[in-house]
């Protein structure tokens, strides 16, 4: 929470913030400040004026009701907090100094595999080679957060943290969705009619691989987009004892030639 301050100072703090934010969102002024430093830029220290005013996504109010001027930001809200967590620092002017080193986001591939069972690997990231766990029943998409793991910060300052973003490849007949595996299947119209027993994949653990084949029911009397479901077959959810279930969606074939045999046949059905 940022504490009460006199009206000037924080002015300048604001004014500060919002200028090195639209510096660092332009990839122009920001290679500028990597080369120049604030001079180049026009930041406050580099004797240069910043040219951007009082513009910025960041605003603050003065108020004065209690008898003690001071700025309010709304309850626990910091704008450095919100600077820190896109830039891994906050601001320019020295009167703040970093909480923690920069966070760290990367992307981790994982095949199907990996992701049922879960992993213990090490990769190498900017900050060295970090040892992670990921859990089973981890999904596309999902984000670990592993704190301290990114960047050390200056002067006895806590390490940032590292963000992992993963990415599942799925298998071409069939998709995860939550915990869940979700295809689609296609059967033909006698399949459809009398009814049949069709084989479908699921999660299994017992498996080297991870997955496995169940028999699945269809009844007679099937109807185009009748959906089943094999409970407990998917993914295991993370860090939960449960599994996730195999949902089927049926598709009917229709044939498009018919021998005169078959044909005869079905006027002969259609006629009783």
């Amino acid at each position: 929470m940022v504490q009460k301050e006199d009206k000037t100072q924080a002015e300048k703090r604001f004014k500060e913030i919002n200028e090195a934010y639209q510096v660092l969102s332009d990839p122009q002024k920001k290679q500028m400040y990597d080369q120049y430093g604030h001079a180049g830029t026009g930041f406050p220290g580099g004797g240069a004026g910043s040219g951007f005013g009082d513009t910025g996504p960041f605003t603050y109010s003065y108020s004065s009701g209690s008898g003690q001027g001071g700025f309010d930001f709304g309850g626990d809200f910091d704008p450095f907090d919100v600077f820190e967590s896109i830039f891994g620092f906050r601001g320019f002017g020295g009167a703040r100094r970093p909480r923690k080193g920069k966070n760290l986001y990367y992307e981790l591939h994982l095949s199907l595999q990996d992701a049922i069972f879960g992993i213990k690997r090490e990769i190498n990231i900017e900050s060295g080679k970090v040892k992670i766990k990921v859990p089973a029943g981890i999904r596309d998409g999902m984000e670990m957060r592993f704190p301290g793991k990114g960047m050390p910060g200056p002067e006895n300052v806590p390490a940032g943290d590292l963000f992992l973003t993963f990415r599942v490849r799925h298998k071409e007949n069939f998709r995860i969705m939550g915990s869940d595996v979700v295809m689609a299947r296609e059967i033909d119209f006698i399949q459809a009619v009398l009814g049949d027993a069709i084989e479908v994949p699921v999660i299994d653990l017992d498996a080297k691989m991870g997955l496995g084949k169940a028999k699945l029911k269809i009844p007679q009397g099937t109807q185009p987009g009748t959906r089943f479901v094999l409970k407990g077959k998917g993914m295991p959810r993370v860090n939960r004892s449960s599994r996730g279930n195999v949902l089927v969606q049926v598709s009917v074939k229709i044939p498009k030639r018919l021998s005169r045999k078959q044909r005869k046949i079905l006027e002969q059905y259609k006629n009783l």
